[in-house]
């Protein structure tokens, strides 16, 4: 009997040691990792930007009453990882990969070792396949030490925003590694990623505050860095591609405008003409609206005229503009050559771009206004609004 009580004494002491296990507090989180590129020097510089949660339950969930430094360390080395493990020796409490958010690739990265540096992050255990990726133009050193408003500490940033329930109407959403390296892979279709910018005009706190947003995509198709997409086409093509996302879109007639509306997510149907040996197609787009400002009378119907004819011209822009630069900017080829792989074998033997201006035969947009925001229309001018 004593001996049975004995064993359980020191099975409970087993059990209940945390030997080896660090303290929240003895550890520096790495929450975003930024990569640049020298060509000159063939050096790569990696970034880390660091937290450190001493102290944090002493806050109690409520805003920290001081400002929180942001540390942001830097190293060179010939290969990624030469480049971080540069850093290891000069950090106490020491490096901790298992929370990195985001990445944050430079220009010179994206036009000169993309593929490169995707091949290593995707080997890398110690990274999380569901990581933000992000590119910029920016320097890295000042883009990592931006905050968010009213001093909160960069992870309330857009470097660190997590889904499209986050996301304002009119604003580019944040790309996972997991997804972007999904499409980026496909035979037919455009891959892209968000690319990040400082603003240092919009806010002021007795002077200039800079602020991080989505400036535009970063976009491929078949592997290969292609061009950087400007905001108002990069929104526009989230808006066609993606789901939840809201538009705010100007009415204009003769130079004038006369209407604010906010556009639903469209669906987009497209119709694909039969026995063809590359795609072409039609699209029928259908938008639900709700009409914001009212600022000229005009018929309704006028105005839903005006709105479904600026769609279909921008889509179609989109699209001619996307396949002078050999880019399927709305990802019309994937559904094909899915239902077409020999022909899709046969495109691509011939090592010829799979889209032309004709490809696409027609645009048509159904638009549908649902509320009207309190504005007055009569029935005997406006018979459609029913």
């Amino acid at each position: 009997m004593l001996r049975s009580w004995f064993i359980c004494i020191i099975v409970c002491l087993l059990l209940t040691s945390c030997s080896g296990i660090k303290n929240i507090q003895d550890l520096t989180y790495i929450v975003a990792i930024g990569l640049d590129y020298n060509v000159e020097t063939q050096e790569y510089t990696a970034y880390l930007q660091g937290l450190n949660f001493a102290g944090v339950a002493k806050q109690e969930g409520g805003k920290p009453t001081e400002p929180i430094p942001i540390f942001v360390a830097s190293a060179k080395g010939e290969t990624l990882n030469l480049a971080v493990r540069n850093l290891y020796k000069l950090a106490e409490p020491p490096l901790f990969f298992g929370h990195v958010k985001s990445l944050i690739l430079t220009q010179a990265i994206v036009e000169n070792k993309f593929n490169e540096v995707i091949e290593e992050i995707g080997r890398n255990r110690s990274l999380r396949p569901t990581l933000r990726i992000i590119t910029t133009s920016e320097d890295m050193q000042d883009l990592l030490n931006v905050k968010a408003l009213f001093n909160y500490p960069a992870v309330y940033t857009v470097l660190y925003k997590k889904n499209q329930y986050e996301l304002s109407r009119d604003e580019i959403r944040p790309t996972m590694l997991m997804f972007f390296l999904r499409e980026f892979h496909e035979p037919m279709g455009m891959s892209k990623i968000p690319t990040v910018s400082i603003d240092k005009e919009t806010w002021k706190a007795d002077e200039p505050y800079p602020i991080l947003y989505f400036s535009g995509y970063s976009v491929f198709q078949h592997q290969k860095y292609i061009q950087t997409i400007p905001f108002k086409d990069a929104v526009y093509i989230n808006w066609l591609r993606e789901k939840h996302v809201a538009l705010n879109q100007k009415v204009e007639e003769d130079g004038q405008l006369i209407a604010v509306l906010k556009l639903s997510t469209p669906k987009v149907q497209v119709m694909y003409e039969d026995n063809l040996s590359a795609p072409v197609f039609s699209l029928n787009i259908s938008v639900e609206a709700d009409l914001l400002e009212k600022l000229k009378e005009v018929p309704i119907k006028k105005v839903k005229e005006i709105l479904q004819k600026d769609v279909e011209s921008k889509v179609t822009e989109l699209y001619v503009n996307g396949v002078e630069k050999r880019l399927d900017v709305l990802n019309l080829g994937e559904r094909w050559y899915r239902a077409n792989p020999k022909k899709y074998q046969e495109i691509k033997t011939s090592n010829r771009f799979y889209l032309d201006k004709n490809s696409l035969k027609d645009v048509k947009v159904s638009v549908k206004i649902l509320h009207y925001n309190s504005y007055k229309y009569e029935k005997r001018v406006h018979e459609d609004m029913e």
